[in-house]
């Protein structure tokens, strides 16, 4: 266990070098991140209407979940990749550290759930699903999670570490009153490391690389996964301070240094800017003195509302539309939910009690009505010139298809959206041929038997697909580029 590892206690800090860890500066603390990280840490806990019984809280546990490696590749190796939602035995961040000057400081925080096993016991000492005592509290069965952390301090010299991060096994009982039984509550040891190596790619500059990986084995790698995540870290996601140093932006990073960001390579979580945002938008690309690693895919600056009075677990639905929700659900509702985890109690006790005001804030703000300064940074003037949708067209199986041709829908089945699956083997006529920003293509279709194709057509709503996710139909001729339609004044692919 990483001597910096602590349970919701201030944290402690782990240091390896042997130097003393230098002090969090109000610029460059972790407490400009603890709100983003713990929706981070807490997404999908536990969803609306947070009860057991709910068939959504029954698959839980959907990001940043680091197994045993024998567990996850016992059908074969991980597919490495940004996403997070993907089940893996490690995470791998890279990101780029300008250093000004000798002697800077890097300090590593590493954060999950440690899963707690809630186990009801009657007077007998019988587990039991459920446990009504006479009070008429309502004790539930329940998988928990306790937040662990640790703290890494190092000079940012060229070198590799690697330090514990792992959480020991344990069990808590609390009696219930009146002889009425008892709460156990279990927790497996959770063994995993993380390694910290940095490489001087030149004078000022240095690729930072954390590793953070599990180091146990399971007793049985066909283990269902409700039984896997028992010894899993959840969540996890990894918190970066520099002292002497900043941060280079992977989304918008300085000019000069496009390509050695292009070369980080990031598995199973993402490496975003953290703190708060700057007044304006940076002219020479954005750097920061901290970073989040999430397996959640965010913005540089990611922050939390501060509109928003608590986390309700689900940071990707509308805060005003949970709250109403939650206040709608019975009597007999809420008494199950609070019974499922006190974390589900809070979000009852703060939704029943709060002030109209407060609510008011939920309905939406205004932060600016400024115009947008300059382009993005991922335009380049003169990009879209001789592009035309309409028009264009793309070589599929060797068929010219463009604006007017027929195609048979084809999904891909791995990483295909879930709506395009449905429309497997329907036929169907391209409206427009599309190039996005990152150099890929894709086709505006309307489905041929759909009733409203022609009021699709009309608004610019298609739905986009690959040329790969298409099959040409009825000959090798594209209609006449000329005859072809430019189509209506709509929304662009991605509003769509």
């Amino acid at each position: 266990m990483a001597e910096g590892l602590v349970d919701g206690r201030a944290p402690r800090t782990a240091l390896v070098d042997g130097s003393k860890p230098p002090p969090e500066r109000s610029g460059h603390s972790f407490g400009q991140l603890s709100a983003v990280a713990d929706a981070v840490l807490y997404e999908g806990y536990l969803l609306y209407p947070y009860r057991r019984s709910s068939p959504k809280n029954r698959s839980r546990w959907q990001f940043g979940v680091l197994f045993p490696r024998d567990w996850v590749e016992a059908d074969g190796p991980v597919r490495p990749g940004v996403s997070g939602s993907a089940d893996s035995w490690y995470q791998r961040t890279e990101c780029l550290v300008r250093v000004h000057r000798p002697g800077a400081v890097l300090r590593v925080r590493v954060r999950y759930l440690q899963m707690q096993h809630k186990q009801v016991e009657d007077a007998d000492g019988r587990p039991v699903e459920s446990l009504t005592c006479d009070d008429g509290t309502v004790h539930l069965t329940f998988e928990e999670a306790v937040p662990r952390e640790a703290d890494l301090t190092v000079a940012l010299a060229e070198g590799e570490r690697t330090f514990p991060v792992g959480s020991p096994a344990g069990a808590d009982t609390a009696a219930l009153p009146s002889g009425a039984g008892r709460v156990v509550r279990r927790r497996e040891e959770v063994r995993a490391s993380t390694t910290v190596m940095v490489e001087r790619l030149g004078e000022g500059l240095v690729r930072l690389r954390v590793h953070t990986a599990h180091e146990g084995r399971t007793a049985d790698p066909h283990a269902p996964r409700d039984r896997a995540l028992r010894g899993a870290l959840i969540a996890t996601h990894t918190l970066l301070g520099a002292e002497g140093a900043e941060f280079v932006s992977l989304i918008d990073p300085v000019p000069g240094l496009q390509e050695a960001a292009r070369s980080c390579r990031n598995d199973f979580t993402f490496p975003v800017l953290g703190g708060a945002p700057p007044a304006d938008a940076p002219t020479d690309g954005s750097v920061s003195a901290l970073l989040l690693s999430s397996p959640i895919i965010l913005p540089d600056h990611p922050q939390v509302a501060p509109e928003s009075p608590g986390d309700l677990h689900d940071a990707g639905e509308i805060d005003e539309i949970l709250t109403l929700r939650t206040m709608l659900l019975t009597d007999e509702e809420k008494r199950e939910a609070r019974a499922t985890d006190p974390r589900a109690a809070e979000i009852l006790d703060r939704v029943d009690t709060m002030p109209p005001e407060v609510f008011g804030r939920l309905h939406g703000a205004i932060r600016s009505l400024k115009p947008a300064a300059g382009r993005p940074a991922w335009w380049q003037e003169g990009a879209d010139e001789g592009l035309s949708p309409a028009t264009d067209t793309v070589l599929v199986d060797g068929v010219r298809v463009g604006g007017g041709s027929a195609v048979r829908l084809r999904p891909r089945g791995r990483g295909a959206d879930a709506q395009d699956m449905f429309l497997a083997g329907r036929t169907a006529t391209v409206a427009a041929v599309f190039h996005d920003v990152d150099g890929s293509t894709h086709l505006a279709v309307t489905v041929d038997d759909d009733p409203a194709a022609e009021l699709h057509g009309w608004y610019g709503r298609f739905h986009y697909f690959r040329p790969d996710e298409v099959e040409p139909l009825g000959g090798t001729d594209v209609p006449d580029p000329v005859a072809a339609q430019e189509p209506p004044t709509g929304p662009t692919p991605s509003e769509a």
